[in-house]
């Protein structure tokens, strides 16, 4: 009988490791029930198709006969040649832990990276994690090997919202390799003093990778729903406004969907693709996105 997940998603059980790997379990097995196993096939093995060699390739996969017959070099890409490297890299600074329907921002992207390295380690892919602030940089360097998940999701549940994220991130320069294929999920709240997110992420993307921009929000922040006079407080300045919400409300709406037009069209423009969620989304949402995403880099 199929579990429902929702009655998972609390606080106690995304912060513990067996509830957190339970979630992606669960998740997994109830949605992708029908989604059969990568296939591994090896050199010299059955093939799926010619692609055109590129520097830094095998020199023994070269078909010699395709030379030939084409004067143009080719290699046998084999089932193999489909998988690949998954980072993902998680905004943990403090707004991050904004929370609405019982779950924080953060929470809530534990889970969805719980789940997609889950369908990811299991179509054979290397999975990495780089949880980021100007306080703290959490690292698990993708490997493929059958206790990496355990690895993986020992270190994200110790991901703690703290700080803003930084102002430079030549730390993450060294873990970044642009000469393979690679899909990158950036999850965030798109909160940024001036660009330091659109400048981290833009500077990420290569012609050989994917790059995904997951970012998440609370309703009341899209929708502003509130009453009355209100004090809204800065989670990462301690900054404090009062205002009274029925006055500010549309000048709000206006400027934040300007915000994210502006942020969706920049990102657009490097080839990142944007996806915005809000926390009472169904998390199974992102699996879809997740596998298409993967399709373009096969």
């Amino acid at each position: 009988m199929k579990e429902d997940y929702t009655r998972l998603l609390q606080p106690d059980i995304i912060n513990s490791l067996s509830g957190l790997s339970l979630i992606a379990r669960v998740m997994v097995e109830g949605y992708l029930s029908g989604l059969n196993a990568s296939r591994r096939v090896g050199t010299g093995m059955e093939f799926s198709q010619y692609r055109a060699y590129e520097p830094g390739d095998d020199l023994r996969l070269l078909d010699w006969k395709m030379l030939a017959r084409s004067g143009r070099h080719y290699v046998k890409q084999s089932e193999l040649d489909t998988h690949i490297t998954v980072k993902f890299i998680l905004d943990a600074s403090k707004s991050m832990l904004h929370t609405e329907t019982g779950i924080s921002k953060l929470e809530y992207a534990k889970v969805v990276i719980a789940v997609l390295a889950k369908i990811a380690q299991n179509q054979g892919d290397k999975i990495g994690l780089f949880a980021m602030n100007d306080q703290n940089l959490k690292t698990v360097l993708p490997v493929l090997h059958k206790q990496q998940y355990s690895r993986f999701a020992h270190e994200l549940i110790q991901v703690n919202g703290a700080g803003k994220w930084p102002s430079t991130t030549t730390k993450l320069d060294k873990f970044h390799d642009r000469s393979r294929k690679e899909l990158l999920l950036f999850i965030t709240d798109f909160y940024e003093d001036s660009s330091e997110l659109t400048q981290t992420i833009t500077s990420l993307k290569t012609p050989k990778n994917e790059l995904v921009v997951i970012q998440i929000m609370g309703a009341k922040e899209l929708e502003f729903n509130y009453n009355g006079y209100l004090v809204f407080e800065d989670l990462e300045t301690k900054n404090k406004v009062k205002v009274n919400a029925k006055a500010a409300k549309r000048g709000y709406l206006n400027a934040l969907q300007e915000n994210i037009n502006n942020t969706r069209n920049t990102l657009f423009s490097e080839g990142i693709a944007h996806h915005l969620f809000k926390l009472d989304d169904p998390i199974a949402e992102t699996i879809s996105l997740f596998l298409k995403q993967r399709r373009y880099l096969m």
